[in-house]
């Protein structure tokens, strides 16, 4: 990107440079941000949008607060990703620069089993749950088992078994970075995702999105997105005000991802950051609210008003991608996808060469496409047949 040499541009430090960063990438390059962008994977795909390229895992927190101090940055972020918000909070607190979280905030944010000790404290509804090391005596079947520091289902399973109870509870603790694995509940019912917005602790709730995730083994990754929910019938975005302030969230973007159980709404976790599979860009479409716009803003200190989420469209929709398994050789089909009617975006994360793995964690989605119609219907509807003309081709699907 061309720049002025007389004048000084923002240096914004973007921990994470994967799917879930390309839209706030894409927004920071068009606003003439200088992004030092931080990934340990050369080949991620956002590194496109860096003025500088630093491979460093987002989760080597000296390597990162070496790294800011170096480039004298402005503002610390991390869109996409759950434990870099803690390590973006922290760098920023250090540097004594702005930053919409405070650290303890952000400890919460991405820490599972902290962040149900502070819902129960304050009497949100959230499933049952236990912290354990390994199988006790009296915990539920059917429950979901997880890793209580880590994200993207690394070691979340289903268990609806008692047998199996054992064996997923020794994966928690085998991905947990601490050694625990929480247990909670199954809450069976329909799934929304609130994407909101705060301002000096005013929360504004905007997309309330119905996700519909894939089947065993991939439990808990998102296929579509799809607004505005049918499920939800208001209760999702109370609970989700509720959560974001037992847990001190005052500024900056949150993502809560909320169970419709038959006795009321369940809040099943809270991220401090944007929605990791293009929720700012359909937030955009279907409100005209710039969530990445607004998170840029908060993170370099800036003023913020209060967003104003308006109608633009009946109904929008993010369907995902899935490719074969096997190494990617060719993919055809994207243009006739981008010129889809009503199609607004179309992402495709890999090139030719990266190898996919059978469907089980959100990293191994192939792409997304977004959709706008004049119902919820429409949309999805719009973008699942735009994305059913992607075609990936794979060494194994060739055989």
């Amino acid at each position: 990107m061309a720049r002025d040499s007389g004048e000084r541009h923002p240096r914004l430090l973007v921990l994470g440079a994967g799917p879930a960063q390309l839209g706030l990438l894409e927004a920071a390059r068009a606003r003439g941000l200088y992004t030092i962008v931080v990934d340990r994977d050369p080949g991620a795909p956002g590194f496109a949008f860096a003025d500088r390229r630093a491979i460093v895992s987002t989760e080597d927190e000296r390597g990162i607060d070496r790294l800011a101090q170096a480039e004298r940055i402005d503002g610390a972020i991390a869109p996409g990703i759950d434990w870099p918000v803690g390590i973006a909070a922290r760098v920023a607190a250090r540097l004594g620069i702005p930053h919409p979280l405070e650290p303890a905030a952000a400890a919460l944010a991405v820490s599972k089993s902290r962040q149900r000790e502070r819902l129960e404290e304050a009497g949100v509804p959230q499933p049952r749950w236990r912290l354990v090391q390994e199988l006790e005596r009296g915990l539920p079947v059917p429950c979901v088992v997880k890793a209580p520091d880590r994200q993207g289902q690394r070691g979340l399973s289903l268990v609806r078994d008692e047998r199996d109870l054992g064996p997923a509870i020794a994966m928690a603790v085998e991905a947990s970075r601490g050694g625990a694995a929480l247990v909670e509940e199954l809450v069976d019912g329909p799934e929304v995702t609130v994407n909101a917005f705060s301002v000096d602790g005013e929360f504004v709730p905007l997309t309330v999105t119905d996700r519909y995730t894939a089947d065993p083994p991939a439990f808990g990754v998102a296929l579509a997105h799809v607004w505005p929910s049918r499920a939800d019938h208001g209760g999702a975005s109370k609970v989700a005000a509720e959560a974001v302030a037992a847990l001190g969230i005052r500024s900056g973007p949150t993502y809560t991802q909320v169970r419709l159980d038959p006795d009321g709404p369940k809040v099943m976790e809270v991220a401090a950051r944007l929605g990791g599979g293009h929720d700012a860009e359909l937030c955009r479409a279907a409100l005209g609210v710039d969530l990445n716009a607004l998170a840029l803003a908060a993170a370099l200190g800036e003023h913020v008003d209060p967003p104003v989420p308006l109608p633009q469209v009946g109904g929008a929709t993010t369907a995902f991608l899935v490719a074969p398994p096997g190494s990617l050789v060719s993919l055809d089909g994207v243009e006739d996808a981008e010129q889809a009617k009503g199609v607004v975006a179309v992402r495709v994360y890999r090139r030719p060469g990266f190898r996919f793995d059978e469907l089980r964690v959100g990293s191994d989605r192939a792409g997304a496409v977004i959709a706008i119609g004049d119902s919820r219907d429409e949309a999805y509807e719009r973008a699942t047949s735009a994305a059913a003309l992607i075609r990936f081709q794979t060494d194994a699907a060739l055989v």
